[in-house]
């Protein structure tokens, strides 16, 4: 299971337990003060104050069937909205309903609503933090102004004091968060290395070749602004396990100094689909496996294992190809020496809508002199 699906599972979970909460304290609120709390209290009747609370609850119990419907299509994050804004509006109407012709007597304040609030927390979200907080508040300043009553300032200073004391958890969890995340991230990047480390021992001639690969390809990738910073992780990640199919190739031939046969060129054509197969379930690469098995692949669609064309090759393998062909010409191997960098710009320029995305290319023309400071900075 990798970070992302971590997250969906404890996602899912959190909200299975926060709707068991929501109904048990919205429900038990409702029996106590409208059914037990006034038989000890002559003033008041017993039973819902008008007919729209049934029109409340009906709408409420909807939202099961719902949990099941997000969960389904892996939208378990949306449900707490549902939440929260169905009661909020409900509340209100019922709210406006309740006490429209009688404002003198409005009672403040709800449960549900120190439940919302204080419990908001636990979705590691500061968005539907906000949204709850203010949410809350801004329902009992309109009630004010529609019922011409000073008595909503208490609730509106409890939802204030109430958010405080919540922003204060979220904060705390946000800090472990992101402290668990960042010991996953150095975890991933430790093993990545040492495994790259192993592939150099073996081809000595490769050594730097993936570190500089990634870091070509990520200034290439933020220069296009698609990808996320979770993407961009693994997108990383990928980038320097991109030969790591090359373990499975006999040292004849991957360091044969002389011109490869076409009974070896075919064993070299293996490693993508050997690399992906290796690590295919190592967590965090996600959808970047792409860039393992497709980054020999050709934007005419003369590349290798699957020969795809154009925009059916992975955006990530086609940037990767750009930046492995660039690593590959201004470094050494043992059958050629390093091409100056002008060179290798020149026939990046000329592989465009051939062997590179045309789009591509014109990035790379963008990014060019970071590129040459990453080459430079590499062979100090």
């Amino acid at each position: 299971m990798n970070k992302r699906s971590v997250f969906l599972y404890e996602e899912k979970r959190t909200v299975v337990w926060f709707s068991i909460l929501f109904f048990i304290i919205f429900i038990g609120y409702d029996i106590f003060f409208y059914f037990i709390y006034p038989r000890y209290d002559s003033i008041l009747s017993i039973g819902f104050p008008n007919t729209f609370v049934y029109v409340m609850y009906f709408f409420i119990l909807l939202l099961i069937p719902l949990i099941f419907y997000n969960d389904k299509r892996s939208k378990q994050h949306c449900t707490k909205y549902y939440f929260f804004f169905t009661y909020a509006i409900l509340s209100f109407i019922n709210e406006l309903i309740t006490y429209w012709d009688k404002p003198e007597v409005f009672s403040s304040g709800n449960a549900v609503e120190v439940f919302l609030v204080l419990f908001s927390p636990i979705f590691i979200n500061k968005r539907y933090f906000w949204v709850v907080s203010l949410g809350i508040t801004i329902k009992y300043i309109l009630l004010g102004l529609f019922l011409g009553t000073t008595t909503v300032a208490i609730p509106i200073v409890l939802t204030i004091v109430l958010a405080i004391i919540a922003f204060i958890f979220l904060n705390r969890f946000h800090s472990y968060v992101a402290a668990l995340s960042n010991a996953y991230d150095q975890q991933m990047e430790g093993i990545v290395k040492g495994v790259i480390a192993a592939l150099e021992l073996k081809d000595p001639y490769t050594r730097g070749h993936s570190e500089r690969v990634a870091k070509y390809a990520m200034v290439l990738a933020k220069e296009l602004g698609t990808f996320s910073q979770d993407e961009l992780k693994s997108f990383n990640y990928a980038c320097l396990l991109h030969d790591i199919g090359k373990v499975n190739i006999p040292d004849s031939i991957l360091m044969k100094p002389t011109k490869l046969t076409n009974e070896e060129y075919e064993i070299i054509k293996t490693h993508p689909v050997v690399g992906e197969e290796a690590v295919k379930n190592v967590e965090g690469l996600g959808s970047s496996l792409s860039i393992i098995r497709s980054h020999h692949e050709r934007w005419d669609g003369k590349g290798y294992p699957d020969k795809l064309k154009g925009n059916a090759i992975p955006l990530n393998a086609r940037i990767t190809a750009i930046a492995d062909a660039f690593d590959a010409m201004t470094s050494s191997r043992s059958y050629r020496g390093a091409l100056p960098l002008e060179e290798a710009y020149n026939r990046i320029l000329q592989g465009e809508g051939t062997q590179f995305d045309p789009n591509l290319v014109g990035t790379f023309k963008k990014v060019y002199s970071q590129w040459i400071n990453i080459h430079q900075e590499s062979y100090k």
